[in-house]
């Protein structure tokens, strides 16, 4: 594989490991929906010491789905959606073979006699 394609590889493995965790989807919701926050907002919603949530920034960081703004002695963190594009296309066909599928499904029911029916 060429070295761009291991590089691209790499990034989408950080992308999908970093997404693998419940709490780093919830920062990312939260930064979804609030917008930028500083790390003690972000840490208001977890039942978790600071320093374990900066390890998920950290990750969350490193895999560009969030970037961080220094602001005096705050960290503001604002959501990196690029990535989540690029894990759109990666899923896109299988939505498509899903979609194929429970179509087909559909089809067949459809075609089935009702068991109400003399």
């Amino acid at each position: 594989m060429p070295a761009a394609g291991v590089e691209e590889a790499a990034t989408e493995d950080r992308v999908f490991a970093a997404l693998a965790n419940a709490t780093r989807r919830e920062v990312l919701r939260l930064l979804r929906e609030r917008g930028p926050q500083p790390v003690q907002a972000l840490a208001d919603h977890f039942d978790m010491r600071r320093p374990s949530l900066s390890e998920h920034l950290k990750v969350l960081r490193e895999a560009g789905l969030v970037s961080e703004q220094r602001s005096g002695r705050q960290r503001i963190y604002r959501l990196e959606a690029a990535p989540l594009a690029e894990v759109q296309d990666w899923l896109h066909p299988y939505e498509r073979f899903w979609r194929e599928r429970l179509k087909g499904l559909g089809d067949l029911l459809d075609r089935m006699p009702d068991d109400d029916q003399p």
